[in-house]
């Protein structure tokens, strides 16, 4: 009988941990203290525009390619938003010096490198535009 009792355990662990991760895939998180980016990122800054995502990926990242189905889209559609596809594969010093725990995560900067938020996983569109909005401007589409 305890075995029943510790797979019900685990299988109540497991869930919880499953729909925490869930919740958190994807959300708009504030900036990062400030710290000076590395030089890879500073290259592909767009100073024409007021933001610009930087998105932090790697060759074998799946949810990569859907991160950059939506960001992609979103700053073509979008006045002053710019988006970048950095592949940190074989630099991984660029993610550690950004604290960047997981692939995709995207960074919004501006044309100085400051940063403005953060998205760790798939991003949101309508809820990434929402928290964009107070820095850029957009064009209905």
């Amino acid at each position: 009988m305890t075995g029943v009792w510790v797979l019900v355990a685990t299988l109540v662990a497991a869930t919880a941990a499953g729909a925490l991760l869930k919740a958190r895939n994807g959300r708009v998180r504030d900036a990062k203290p400030a710290r000076e980016l590395p030089a890879p990122v500073t290259d592909v800054l767009d100073p024409a525009s007021a933001v610009t995502l930087v998105q932090i990926s790697t060759t074998f990242c799946a949810p990569c390619r859907h991160a950059k189905a939506v960001l992609a889209p979103l700053a073509e559609r979008t006045d002053g938003l710019h988006h970048v596809e950095l592949d940190v594969t074989n630099s991984p010093e660029v993610a550690q010096s950004l604290a960047v725990l997981r692939t995709p995560t995207t960074i919004a900067l501006t044309p100085d490198g400051r940063e403005l938020l953060r998205v760790g996983g798939v991003p949101k569109g309508p809820e990434l535009l929402d928290a964009l909005r107070p820095h850029l401007t957009t064009r209905t589409s």
